[in-house]
């Protein structure tokens, strides 16, 4: 699969395919184990977690090695420059959350920050691979930042809705996350074929 493509580009793609996957799991997870009126908690809804636990991570080494793998001198930004910005975004996003907005910490907020950066790192690497012009990188890259501002919105508002509606603000950010890789891998397999 994507064999038409430089490595760093395949690695990223796979990466995204992968990372799709989890979010397959994880909205499954989510539709059962926190259904209005039927919920199934325990094990028999949190089996679902274990292979979108390693599904993610399973992304997560493929995307880093796509993105280490690509050439410095063509990329957009430098990684380090991403990597720096994701620990401070999320820093300045803890503060503000939980010190200021007083909202309960929970996972929600790294895995949409790491997701954020990930996804920096794969268009970059795209990019520094010519799979993706300045533009089309640029695009995807301000798709990324509102898909993630989405979610940073619903994971706000999750602890002030009712069953109903915080069972759909949850799913929100994980459909939207799915649905920008698969644009983005769509998109750079289109384009690294016309190549």
């Amino acid at each position: 699969m994507f064999s038409h493509l430089v490595t760093p580009a395949r690695q990223i793609l796979t990466g995204n395919l992968l990372m799709i996957g989890c979010c397959i799991f994880y909205i499954a997870w989510w539709l059962v184990a926190f259904h209005p009126t039927h919920a199934i908690k325990g094990f028999k809804s949190g089996w679902l977690l274990i292979p979108a636990f390693i599904l993610g991570v399973a992304a997560a080494v493929q995307l880093i090695r796509g993105a280490v793998g690509s050439t410095p001198q063509t990329q957009l930004m430098p990684r380090l420059a991403i990597l720096i910005g994701g620990v401070v975004v999320y820093g300045i996003l803890l503060a503000l959350t939980y010190l200021l907005l007083k909202r309960q910490i929970t996972s929600e907020l790294v895995l949409l920050v790491g997701w954020t950066v990930l996804m920096f790192l794969g268009v970059n690497a795209l990019y520094a691979s010519g799979i993706y012009s300045i533009s089309a990188a640029v695009v995807f890259l301000v798709i990324s930042v509102v898909a993630a501002g989405i979610g940073i919105v619903c994971y706000l508002l999750y602890y002030d809705l009712d069953n109903v509606k915080g069972y759909i603000d949850g799913l929100i950010p994980l459909v939207l996350c799915g649905a920008v890789m698969a644009g983005i891998t769509i998109s750079a397999a289109v384009s690294g074929s016309q190549a």
